[in-house]
């Protein structure tokens, strides 16, 4: 009996550890992607799509054909971007644009370029999305499309 109840109470702070708070799932990230690239392809816009959760680590990261290797890494940093201040990349990129907005550029893990969206769920960040392979404006377009998709 003692082992039962030793066992028990080892148990639970395992339970205590549960997933509480929404998240991507892999699925999540499949979805929000295949809504983008729908998008992108209906346009006529090869691009880079990057899926992040949270945290900032990659969930997923799409590269159709034709798109030059730079859009990679600035689709993840848009991405990053939208995670870490929780909102769209083109805030930054607006501020940049204003007078004394080049500060912008002195802050860590901001990239100041349209096609990075925070993804929200129940109210909460739970990832990005960010975009890179066209203009900055259409980058945007294909984001918020991954966005609604989900």
């Amino acid at each position: 009996m003692k082992k039962l109840l030793f066992l028990i109470l080892l148990a639970i702070p395992v339970f205590s550890f549960a997933q509480t708070k929404p998240y991507l799932t892999l699925a999540d990230a499949e979805r929000i992607t295949a809504a983008a690239e729908v998008k992108a392809k209906a346009e006529g816009w090869n691009v880079v799509i990057a899926i992040l959760d949270d945290g900032g680590n990659l969930i997923s990261l799409k590269r159709m054909d034709g798109v030059q290797v730079g859009s990679l890494d600035v689709a993840q940093a848009k991405a990053k971007t939208a995670v870490y201040f929780k909102r769209p990349t083109k805030a930054f990129e607006d501020m940049m644009k204003a007078e004394g907005g080049a500060r912008i550029a002195t802050l860590p893990n901001a990239t100041a370029i349209e096609g990075g969206l925070p993804i929200f769920k129940d109210g909460i960040i739970v990832g990005a999305i960010g975009v890179s392979g066209v203009t900055s404006a259409q980058d945007g377009i294909i984001a918020d499309a991954g966005v609604k998709g989900y």
